[in-house]
């Protein structure tokens, strides 16, 4: 029974984030999910490594990330923490945005609500799609998770 969701995941890495319907990613078994998704570490790790673009407003969020699209993600390809750390400092209104939009490593349970889920459901070297939580609009970088 656990081996249903295992399809979702093992499709186009590289482009799965990258479309438009990002949100399934996020709602699913997110932390529930031991059981299927251990393959690529999805819903398994302890910590993730990600990076954020954080807008109080919608408007702002979409424009930061068409700028990803427009250079990268309409591609299919990877976004060079660099160049999302370039995105952040200029769009994003979270403090970490100084840092190139880097939240460094921290553990589950330690964002709340669907930042959380997001940032363990994005593969590494993912962007994710832009997302509302209390503290505004944001997308994720995933660059890294552990156990």
């Amino acid at each position: 029974m656990g081996k249903d969701s295992k399809p979702k995941d093992a499709k186009g890495k590289g482009k799965q984030a990258a479309g438009s319907s990002g949100g399934d990613d996020g709602g699913g078994k997110g932390g529930k999910g031991k059981g299927g998704k251990s393959a690529d570490g999805l819903g398994t790790c302890t910590y993730v490594k990600a990076r954020h673009v954080l807008c109080e407003k919608q408007g702002k969020i979409n424009e930061a990330y068409k700028k990803l699209q427009d250079g990268w993600l309409d591609n299919g390809d990877k976004v060079p923490p660099a160049e999302f750390a370039k995105v952040a400092q200029e769009f994003s209104e979270c403090p970490s945005g100084k840092k190139g939009g880097d939240l460094g490593w921290f553990p589950r349970g330690k964002m709340a609500g669907p930042f959380q889920e997001v940032a363990f459901n994005t593969p590494v070297g993912a962007v994710s799609a832009p997302f509302k939580s209390t503290h505004g609009y944001h997308f994720i970088l995933c660059e890294g998770r552990k156990n």
